[in-house]
Parts: structure tokens; C-alpha cells; sequence
């Protein structure tokens, strides 16, 4: 009976330390979420992809991506702690970050931090072809879908229409995000829509499959003027072919889309993740033809806000930045 009762708190013991052992290693688990945008664009399959990278690749870390409003609204959230780390555009972040360009007068986000800069994102301007729009002027008394509220294509496509003596007032605007003005676009309800993304943007081959469309260019002039006076914007060309109907190319603006995170994340998770990026990149290849200029060359172009110590410091270890 004795031996029985030892053998009993032997197991007893036993089962106690498995259990503490568990609970040890469940309290290690990390969670942090990155904040993309909406289905339709090129952040929300990216986001996800990246991760799934992570998890499986920085040990003690679940990441999960989330769908949101994109840029500005990224950094809001990060501005009020409710994500960990987000996508956002160039621009509209290093806006967000001084106080500066359309968010003049809008409260600073000093917390914003960089990781990586990513790819380009193209401002396309689509129209249907019955609209008979040809140029940005065309768009005045239009109904026209200029991006979720506090997205970066909503501060796009004021800037555009303000170079060509535009604004909101003039057209029929309506802060819908990418599959809604593809849905409106293919459904007649609106005539025209803005989309910030990298090419090829399953939204606007969705357009282009259902509807006539053409993609309006910015001209020469414009573009010079926005480039030289509007920081972190460049000029491209979005390619003949790449959306169906559309056989040549067609002059765009593009800033670069940059992952960032809230200062107050912890240094060595910050550099394990951007170590995580940059040694399983070729993973992000594989959903998006995007994921092919994600490049240590361009790591940190279009980074108006600093890094935060934990990428830096990775960026020193592998001789980037001194």
C-alpha cells in the first residue's frame, strides 16, 4: 500500500513539473499582428505572407496580418498602441511622423519607426472607357473612388487632383477602398477610381476583366512637378499588358511602401524579424510578383522616419549602414 501511495505522488510530481513546464513555454509566446489594407490590394497578400515567415522563423513568435484602411490609418493605430506594426506608404508616413504635407494640421505620431522599405506603389487612376474620361482634368463632376478614409490613396489622389487645380469639391468623391471601387467601377456606379498598389493588383484585373477600362496618365509636366516638390514620390511607367485591354504603357506616380513598427517594441524582436525578412525573402516571391523587389539594395529607400534600433542594428551587422 505504501509503495502504491509513492508510486502516486511520484506521478503526481511528475504531471506537476509537465505542467508547469508547459505553461513555461506557452508564457514565452509572443504575439504581434502587422496591419495591411484591404483585400483587393497588394498589402493584404504581402502582410500575410510575411507573417506566416515570421512564425516560422523567429522562434516564440505568432504574427498575424490584418486587414485594415491602410497607411494612415496604420499609423494611427501604432500612434495609439493597437498594433504592434503595419504597412504604410513612404509619404504618407514620413507625413504622418513630422506633421507635415496634407496632415499639416493633424496631431504628430512620433512613435513611428522603420523596418523596411519594401517595394513601389503605383498610383493607378482607372476609368471605365464609356466614361470617356482621358485626363485627371476629365474627372471634374465625376463620381470618382478615392480610397478608404485615412488610407494613402485617399492623400494620393488629393494631391493629384490639387496639381491639376482639383479638389474634392469638384468631383463626386466617394472613401471607398479598392474592391469597392472595383465592384462600383464593374457595376456602373462610379466613373472613375484611384488605387495605390503594386502591379498587378488582383482588384484592377478584376475591373479589367468585367469592364472596357483605361488607366489615366499623369503628364509629363504634372509629373515633374509632383516628383520635385512632393517628397518620396517618383516616377514609373506601369507596363503595357499587365491589366487586360491596356497596350501601352502608362506614365504613374509611385512611392515606396514601407514596413513599420511602434518604438516601443522590444529591440531583439525587431531584429530577429528583420533577420527573419531578409534571410527568407524568396518566400514573399512566391504571392506576389512584387516580392521579387524586395531587396536588401532597397532596404531602406523612402525612409523618412528613423529605424528602429533593432533593424538598425541588424543593418550594421550585415554592413548596410555604419
Amino acid at each position: 500500500m505504501l509503495k502504491n501511495k509513492t508510486i502516486l505522488v511520484l506521478l503526481l510530481t511528475v504531471c506537476l513539473i509537465i505542467g508547469m513546464v508547459g505553461i513555461g513555454f506557452s508564457a514565452e509566446k509572443q504575439f504581434i499582428a502587422i496591419a495591411t489594407g484591404g483585400t483587393g490590394g497588394t498589402y493584404y497578400p504581402l502582410g500575410g505572407a510575411l507573417a506566416q515567415l515570421l512564425s516560422n522563423y523567429v522562434e516564440g513568435l505568432i504574427v498575424t496580418a490584418q486587414t485594415g484602411n491602410a497607411s494612415r490609418a496604420n499609423c494611427n493605430l501604432i500612434s495609439r498602441g493597437q498594433i504592434e506594426t503595419a504597412f504604410s506608404q513612404a509619404n504618407v508616413t514620413y507625413w504622418s511622423y513630422t506633421g507635415t504635407g496634407i496632415y499639416k494640421n493633424e496631431p504628430v505620431i512620433t512613435n513611428l519607426r522603420g523596418i523596411a522599405s519594401l517595394y513601389p506603389e503605383t498610383i493607378h487612376i482607372i476609368a471605365t472607357k464609356a466614361s470617356g474620361i482621358k485626363n485627371i482634368e476629365d474627372l471634374k463632376g465625376k463620381s470618382v473612388g478615392v480610397g478608404a478614409p485615412n488610407s494613402g490613396t485617399a492623400a494620393d489622389a488629393e494631391i493629384i487632383l490639387k496639381a491639376h487645380g482639383l479638389t474634392f469639391d469638384d468631383i463626386k468623391a466617394d472613401f471607398i477602398d479598392f474592391n469597392e471601387v472595383a465592384q462600383r467601377l464593374v457595376d456602373g456606379q462610379i466613373d472613375a477610381g484611384f488605387t495605390t498598389a503594386g502591379y498587378p493588383t488582383s482588384s484592377i484585373i478584376d475591373i479589367a476583366t468585367k469592364r472596357e477600362m483605361v488607366l489615366i496618365p499623369i503628364r509629363e509636366d504634372k509629373m515633374k512637378e509632383l516628383v520635385e516638390t512632393i517628397p518620396y514620390y517618383g516616377a514609373t511607367t506601369i507596363p503595357a499588358g499587365i491589366y487586360k485591354g491596356i497596350d501601352e504603357p502608362v506614365p504613374a506616380l509611385a512611392t515606396p511602401a514601407l514596413w513599420i513598427c511602434d518604438a516601443r517594441l522590444e529591440p531583439t524582436i525587431v531584429y530577429k524579424m528583420t533577420k527573419a525578412l531578409w534571410e527568407h525573402r524568396d518566400v514573399l516571391e512566391k504571392v506576389h510578383s512584387q516580392g521579387k523587389n524586395i531587396t536588401l539594395e532597397t532596404a531602406l529607400s523612402g525612409m523618412g522616419i528613423p529605424l528602429h534600433p533593432g533593424a538598425e542594428l541588424y543593418y550594421k551587422e550585415i554592413g548596410l549602414i555604419k
